[in-house]
């Protein structure tokens, strides 16, 4: 089984600022939804969150391998 940061690596970088995308939309309805019913499981906000600093720290690792 393979890490989110190993699955992260093998896109593109079209992929993950997709990934990016829908991942911040998924936590601001997450957040949204959370506000006014609570959630059965609270940790997923923290999940959303943890994932999209991975997506934006490879994003700034690819930045700076390029320059």
């Amino acid at each position: 089984m393979k890490s989110k940061k190993q699955e992260y690596k093998e896109l593109s970088d079209k992929d993950l600022k997709e990934r990016l995308d829908a991942e911040q939309a998924d936590l601001i309805q997450t957040k949204i939804y959370h506000t006014t019913t609570p959630l059965d499981n609270s940790g997923s906000i923290r999940e959303k969150r943890r994932n999209i600093a991975r997506i934006q720290t490879e994003l700034r690792a690819r930045e700076l391998k390029k320059a």
